[in-house]
């Protein structure tokens, strides 16, 4: 159960807030003076700390640095009175989350609170990269031994000690949040705020206020002084997700925050400095967004101290076995449920199923799947309805593939030549398939045609095998591509 403690020496403000506040979900402790307040810190560990800018004749400030010293990652809400918000405005310079005036708003409280918990997660909840040893069900993993899925776990550990802005690239659901907490966690900068903010979800004329926080009078419902994600993550980490979807005059603060660590609020002409590492995320091609002056191609270079590629779970086949047993593990708990094992036929309709959602979507089909299975063991019939549809047999995809010429691989030459020239943005991945297309086709002329043993031949698992074989039938084929005759069992 998360927890909030109030340190304010209003007994009455102290009782309605616990009143209002306290749930099933969230436990209220209230303190009434500092040295109290300090004990509760240290024995019950809050993840929210809501305190009075004036304790008596004691200072909030000097109540917040100690209670930083004792949990560094608190985050601490202080409540002001009217004569006071520049001072808390200068708490939150050092750290402080944000603040709330006298008296209170409740909407605003529910708000604030609401927000600081959420990031508490982010900040609290582990992103382990490939930590089999990691059970506890509110921790989310790296899954995966594979080739690929390896890469991606020594760049994290290679890039997150440095104070460099990451740029993380891929599709929609392939786990880009959970590389940006990793990246996080094991940095220098882990005892600081991180901080996470949509550029998709947030309307065009607000996401600047989100961002750099406005002056009390600067638009239309601007009722008092607003801090933005950057002030609050001063010296911490901010990731922008969907930075694709950001408008060009935002890019153009951005740009000049990152270039001289300066910017000013909305409707505000102070200039204040931060100290804050950018991870950045699209599912976007920045590239082609320059070329159609989308994006600015300054602030991507700005933004891309470092990329990762985030590969889509369609070319992760033999991540998908571990993937489904640690989302059956982890929904078992959640869900009260008592699935043990996943069965052989259904990791292979796991393994031929495209994945358009990619990993948050495998996370669903496991969720719905536990809720509806009865028995131990997950079977296919328990699958959703996509996958029982999209499963292709092994005679129909041979015949849905023509047969290769004697000249297959001295065109393949002249195919990468062709592909990397042309104004493409995938000429790598249609290399690759092309390369499959032929050495599968080889290896399967090497067995008569058999899959069991063109699998052995390759080196690959036969579930792998058949989801290649099947995505080079359904993928659609570049013009004059050499295509292979793929057999049957």
């Amino acid at each position: 159960m998360e927890s909030l403690l109030v340190i304010d020496d209003e007994a009455g403000i102290c009782k309605t807030i616990q009143n209002i506040l306290q749930s099933d979900q969230l436990r209220v402790l209230t303190a009434s003076t500092a040295a109290e307040g300090l004990k509760l810190l240290r024995e019950e560990i809050p993840h929210v700390v809501l305190l009075d800018i004036r304790l008596g004749m004691q200072s909030g400030l000097d109540l917040f640095q100690q209670i930083h010293e004792i949990d560094p990652k608190a985050l601490v809400i202080f409540i002001t009175g009217h004569g006071t918000t520049d001072t808390a405005i200068e708490a939150m310079k050092i750290g402080a989350f944000d603040y709330l005036v006298k008296p209170l708003d409740f909407d605003q409280l529910h708000q604030a609170i609401d927000q600081a918990l959420k990031i508490g997660r982010l900040m609290h909840s582990a992103a382990a990269i490939d930590d089999d040893s990691s059970t506890d069900e509110s921790s989310d993993r790296l899954v995966g031994n594979g080739p690929s899925m390896q890469l991606i776990c020594k760049q994290i550990g290679r890039v997150a000690p440095q104070d460099v802005n990451v740029l993380v690239l891929g599709e929609s659901g392939t786990g880009k949040e959970l590389v940006a907490r990793a990246l996080y966690q094991h940095s220098r900068r882990n005892q600081a705020p991180f901080l996470a903010i949509n550029c998709a979800a947030i309307p065009e004329t607000l996401l600047e206020s989100e961002l750099f926080g406005h002056e009390k009078g600067a638009f239309t419902g601007a009722d008092r002084r607003r801090i933005g994600k950057f002030e609050q993550c001063h010296h911490g980490t901010l990731f922008l997700d969907e930075v694709g979807d950001m408008p060009l005059a935002t890019q153009a603060k951005i740009l000049r925050l990152l270039q001289d660590g300066q910017f000013q609020r909305v409707g505000g002409n102070e200039t204040l400095s931060v100290d804050v590492r950018v991870i950045a995320a699209t599912n976007q091609n920045l590239d082609v967004m320059i070329e159609d002056g989308r994006f600015r191609r300054d602030l991507y270079y700005r933004l891309r101290g470092v990329t990762l590629h985030l590969p889509p779970l369609r070319e992760r086949l033999d991540d998908i076995p571990e993937l489904a047993h640690y989302f059956l593990f982890r929904f078992n708990r959640q869900l009260g449920t008592a699935v043990q094992s996943i069965s052989q036929e259904a990791l292979e309709r796991l393994q031929a199923y495209r994945w358009p959602g990619n990993i948050r979507e495998l996370q669903s089909v496991i969720r719905e799947s536990l809720i509806v299975s009865t028995g131990p063991t997950l079977l296919p019939e328990f699958l959703s309805i996509e996958l029982q549809n999209e499963v292709v047999g092994d005679h129909e995809t041979t015949d849905s593939i023509v047969s290769v010429s004697q000249n297959a691989w001295l065109a393949l030459g002249d195919f990468v030549e062709r592909v990397t020239t042309e104004r493409s943005t995938d000429a790598y991945r249609r290399s690759l398939l092309e390369f499959d297309r032929l050495v599968i086709s080889h290896a399967l002329k090497q067995s008569d045609g058999l899959q069991s043993r063109a699998a052995e031949i390759l080196g690959l698992s036969r579930p792998t095998l058949r989801a290649k074989i099947r995505s080079m039938a359904t993928e659609k084929l570049p013009a004059q591509s050499p295509t292979p005759s793929l057999g049957q069992e």
